[in-house]
């Protein structure tokens, strides 16, 4: 099974560049999308059923503001887009899906403001997912998407520059800490240790072309699923958003 997740930064505007031909060639199992940027009237019809796939959405109270989607082969046994958050849940920015053999959580985390302005409701947000997570302790889980944090060194250009920034922070860096503590593997890591490896860009001073990026975007899986991980990488030659999408392989 192959799951793909891409933070988009809004899908009318990936539609235009070429997203629909990346879709039918790629053809995952799972495709999630996070920073959809549009509500159902205003999404892109022709993507809102693509044969072969059943589609699912959280699109958020505010227009043109965050969102997520997720286009599935396999239809769930159920869809949630609550964490019981009233202020995250308005925002569209979780889909959990329940299938009979696992639970997939598509998630796209606060950025917490560069001004660090929503940095408590980022960590706010992380303690609900945490608490939500601890419940499913004896489940085989798929935790992917826009976390918006940068967990190691290895995991942005310039660290010792960031280490006050925001997505760097270490009460943000230990959010990623608790997650992997609760038993769930950071999928990438498994199969690659080294550094360099991205899936954010800032648009200013041509950081994509130089690599100066920072890897904000993961799959998780949980222990009892990590028997069946068979590979995890970085779609990082995909352009059309300031994000590539990432692939994780399950058996």
């Amino acid at each position: 099974m192959k799951v793909i997740s891409w933070n988009v930064n809004g899908i009318r505007s990936v539609k235009n560049k070429g997203f629909g031909e990346w879709f039918s060639k790629t053809k995952p199992d799972i495709l999630c999308l996070q920073e959809i940027k549009a509500q159902k009237d205003s999404y892109p019809k022709e993507l809102l059923e693509l044969k072969g796939y059943f589609s699912y959405f959280n699109f958020a109270k505010k227009p043109g503001y965050s969102g997520v989607a997720v286009y599935t082969k396999e239809k769930p046994e159920t869809i949630k887009d609550k964490l019981g958050f009233r202020r995250f849940d308005e925002e569209g920015r979780v889909l959990i899906l329940e299938y009979p053999d696992f639970v997939l959580i598509n998630i796209y985390l606060p950025h917490g403001g560069r001004d660090k302005s929503k940095l408590n409701y980022k960590l706010d947000c992380y303690k609900k997912l945490l608490d939500y997570l601890k419940q499913l302790k004896d489940k085989k889980v798929i935790l992917i998407g826009d976390l918006n944090i940068a967990h190691t060194e290895l995991d942005l250009a310039r660290p010792k520059a960031n280490i006050k920034n925001i997505m760097f922070t270490p009460a943000e860096r230990a959010q990623i800490a608790k997650i992997i503590s609760l038993g769930f593997i950071d999928s990438f890591r498994k199969f690659n240790k080294e550094g360099g490896n991205f899936t954010w860009w800032p648009y200013f001073a041509n950081a994509r072309e130089r690599n100066l990026g920072w890897r904000i975007d993961y799959a998780f899986v949980s222990k009892k699923l990590s028997f069946r991980l068979k590979n995890a990488s970085i779609l990082n030659k995909v352009k059309g958003s300031d994000h590539c999408p990432i692939m994780v392989e399950v058996k």
